[in-house]
């Protein structure tokens, strides 16, 4: 039976999403503040966190971005704002999926089946070594030459699917499916925008982006 955490101030709302996950067949833990959430995400071991954007005590993007630090727990962010700012603020925190109130609790159920899929596929652990770009699945980390890159979860699995697929273009929607899961309230721009962040820690000064872009398509990384 996987565990779920909700970490949610509405108190209506948090019992409403229990009662439908407990129907559902999940064990169900609650926090109504951001200091009590993170202690459970921390100390517990849970499957999934829902977690609020705004929370009394600690706010949810530092609640996600402290549980990162250590774990990888799913995280789906439940945000009341929908401006690409909050959306882009709470994923590049370390959420893997958000959902904007109000929702019909079958899209919930629906984007966690979704992120329980992608989170038990077996990982590589095999390092992949691209020119001079050298990135570990086991510590997460990457590397250019001698210096470390530091990568948000979300900027590490974009980099490392494209070099999984070298010499294959994908478009946005496929990179979209595969890092953030099927959404269609998220716009395919934003895979342009991590792009642009990868670029801008990857990428050399006056040497040629080792992601490349296909008009109209997607990007690719070639020999």
């Amino acid at each position: 039976m996987k565990k779920i955490l909700i970490i949610e101030d509405e108190k209506d709302l948090s019992k409403f999403i229990q009662l439908e996950l407990e129907y559902e067949g999940y064990e169900v833990r609650t926090a109504f503040n951001g200091r009590d959430g993170l202690e459970l995400a921390l100390h517990e071991d849970v499957d999934l966190v829902l977690l609020d954007l705004m929370l009394p005590k600690l706010n949810g993007i530092e609640v996600c971005r402290r549980i990162r630090l250590v774990k990888y727990t799913p995280i789906i962010m439940i945000t009341a704002r929908d401006s690409v700012l909050d959306k882009i603020s709470g994923l590049d925190s370390g959420a893997d999926d958000y959902i904007t109130k109000p929702f019909e609790i079958e899209e919930l159920l629906a984007r966690m089946r979704s992120l329980f899929r992608r989170s038990e596929v077996p990982v590589n652990h095999n390092t992949i070594i691209y020119q001079d770009l050298e990135v570990n699945m086991e510590s997460r980390t990457v590397k250019r030459g001698k210096d470390e890159i530091e990568l948000t979860k979300k900027e590490f699995e974009l980099l490392y699917l494209l070099l999984k697929n070298k010499n294959r273009v994908l478009t946005r929607d496929i990179l979209l499916e595969k890092i953030w899961g099927f959404d269609t309230t998220i716009e395919t721009n934003i895979v342009d925008v991590y792009i642009s962040y990868l670029r801008a820690k990857v990428d050399r000064k006056e040497e040629e982006s080792y992601i490349q872009t296909v008009r109209g398509t997607g990007y690719v990384i070639r020999d």
